[in-house]
């Protein structure tokens, strides 16, 4: 008799594995159960096109970004910035290219005449409020100005203290709507021409091996016009509204 319990035992077993398993492959609706979750997407990688265009031939324009410089005259006592006067920072840049107009280091004569006159003329003043971030990542703050010029243009240079000096590691300008700061990055809003409800974003951001703020980033973004928003619809009175 024994014999013959042993199979039938076993059988039994695998049976109730069998269902457990199925129960758990299908989810059979239960909270918590694995469901599939569709067709995969198939991958489609990268397509070069054109791939035998000759290599350049001629050497790129050099807009400047990756240029820096070590601002003459300015030390940082302990490397923080924040005992910066930001004034002082570009009037030393300024004594350092008297006759820079354009490029990295050009200001506008009447933002050079004005930012001598900070002093007597605080309002008139073109550097604008100094703000401080660390966008190198190396644990310590940086300096971060906005110079306002004329023609709605908007100079902003960033600065890193390195060795109890400052080093200019950003400068740029254009007619900037906003800037903004989103973790290590500086970003700045212009309004796209030719191209009404949208705008160019272009964020910066420190590169290591060039040890210079970049334009990693630029893209061109549809803003909505202001009061072009939708109200949003009242609700509908329940039936119990006015009762007490």
């Amino acid at each position: 008799m024994t014999r013959h319990r042993r199979p039938a035992r076993a059988a039994l077993l695998l049976a109730a594995g069998a269902a457990a398993l199925s129960g758990l492959l299908c989810g059979c609706g239960n909270a918590g159960g694995l469901e599939g979750a569709g067709a995969t997407p198939t991958a489609i990688g990268p397509v070069h096109l054109w791939p035998d265009l000759p290599k350049p031939t001629t050497t790129p324009l050099d807009y400047g970004e990756t240029q820096t410089e070590r601002v003459p005259g300015v030390k940082v006592p302990g490397d923080d910035v924040h005992r910066l006067d930001p004034v002082a920072v570009v009037q030393a840049e300024v004594r350092a290219h008297p006759d820079q107009y354009t490029g990295a280091d050009g200001l506008y004569e009447e933002t050079v005449r004005q930012l001598n006159q900070c002093g007597s003329k605080p309002r008139a003043c073109p550097v604008l409020k100094a703000y401080y971030r660390d966008v190198t990542g190396d644990g310590r703050d940086d300096l971060i100005l906005g110079i306002k010029m004329p023609e709605q243009q908007l100079a902003v240079r960033c600065y890193m203290p390195d060795k109890g000096g400052l080093v200019r590691i950003m400068s740029t300008s254009d007619q900037l709507i906003g800037v903004e700061l989103a973790g290590r990055d500086i970003i700045l809003h212009s309004v796209s021409a030719g191209i009404p409800g949208y705008e160019y974003r272009t964020a910066w951001s420190w590169d290591g091996h060039q040890r210079a703020m970049l334009p990693t980033r630029d893209e061109i973004i549809r803003v909505e016009p202001q009061g072009s928003a939708k109200p949003a619809p009242h609700p509908r009175p329940s039936s119990s509204a006015g009762r007490r």
